[in-house]
């Protein structure tokens, strides 16, 4: 079997590269490094791929733009993949409004391309979107809220936000706004052309593999933060603002679960869940906890558009995908995270 990842050496893109490596799938990464572009040498992903090179036999890296339509087209007619995922993008709520060409041609264009490339020659295979909560805007916002001592939590007892929300009339962010473009062209070519695509509005995806800087990987931005002594700025909301994390791992085998048993044009939330959300004052008690006290200051202008208490509400997930069920709680995420940014500090043995 054959897969083509986008976005191979990213946080998601990465994980489920090695997943279905590890299972035997002929895999094709695509990745130019363009988060490097957008958030300097920090982001970079090119040590995550050279990792995956080195790592998997059956991996196959290119350096391919996914905004060219034709090298896209060349690409899928030539190895017509059984499986399709596609998580590259601009991921950056923050970053957009200063490149919002960039922002739209990667977001949205780069997801057309993708979309007609596959319909013209794979459209039996399946086909996962990796969306973003932020196609909600500030609707989230609008939800009666509760102020407790360390977080917000929602005041009518909802676990979470589910797919009902609407998308429309509120507040995005440039980012929020290509991510819709692709998100809904996605929906599209499920029901319009009867194409099994899934669209997987992430929450907080993380994982020890993320290249976090600060406008995008807040929880692995904010352990290395803790870890190296750099201090972290807490922007609005008191610091109680919440969100449910999810290991990249947990999200690479809800895919594979997706290609098991494919639906047309299907949205779903994705994210840890309560189980798995907590708010900036309650991450930084965890580091404490652990030995690592982060240095911070308090900007109380909020992020423009940002959520104030966003919890996916799984329920759709867990009724369409029965089998899956997530490995990573909290600390086993977050210790994971330490490890990580420890191991990279650490000086190489002579």
């Amino acid at each position: 079997m054959k897969a083509i990842v986008t976005g191979s050496g990213g946080l998601i893109g990465s994980e489920c590269v090695r997943l279905l490596g590890e299972q035997g799938w002929q895999v094709v990464g695509v990745d130019n490094d363009m988060r490097q572009r957008f958030f300097g040498p920090g982001g970079t992903t090119r040590p995550v791929v050279k990792e995956l090179c080195t790592m998997l036999p059956n991996y196959t890296h290119l350096e391919i733009d996914i905004r060219d339509r034709h090298a896209i087209r060349n690409l899928l007619q030539h190895e017509r993949p059984d499986f399709i995922i596609h998580t590259a993008a601009q991921p950056s709520h923050d970053k957009a409004a200063s490149i919002p060409y960039d922002d739209f041609d990667v977001n949205a264009l780069g997801t057309m391309n993708m979309l007609v490339a596959a319909r013209d020659f794979c459209p039996e295979s399946p086909f996962c979107f990796t969306s973003t909560n932020k196609v909600y805007g500030d609707r989230p916002n609008t939800v009666p809220l509760l102020e407790k001592d360390k977080r917000y939590d929602y005041a009518d007892g909802r676990d979470g936000i589910d797919e009902s929300m609407s998308i429309d009339a509120c507040l995005h962010s440039v980012f929020g706004a290509s991510k819709v473009a692709a998100d809904v062209m996605c929906q599209e070519f499920g029901r319009y052309f009867q194409m099994p695509t899934a669209i997987f509005r992430g929450g907080c995806l993380t994982g020890p593999q993320h290249s976090a800087v600060e406008l995008h990987g807040y929880l692995a931005y904010i352990v290395l933060c803790a870890v190296t002594g750099r201090e972290y700025t807490i922007y609005g909301y008191g610091g109680k603002q919440v969100r449910d994390q999810i290991h990249s791992r947990d999200v690479a085998r809800l895919f594979l679960e997706f290609y098991k048993h494919p639906r047309l044009g299907e949205v779903y939330n994705i994210g840890g869940g309560r189980q798995n959300s907590l708010s900036i004052l309650e991450t930084i008690d965890m580091l404490a906890e652990m030995g690592y006290h982060l240095r911070h200051k308090y900007d109380p202008s909020n992020r423009i558009g940002d959520h104030i208490c966003y919890i996916s509400d799984l329920r759709k997930i867990r009724s369409h995908f029965p089998q899956w069920q997530m490995e990573y709680d909290l600390p086993t995420i977050i210790s994971g995270i330490v490890e990580r940014r420890l191991d990279v500090a650490r000086p190489a043995a002579p």
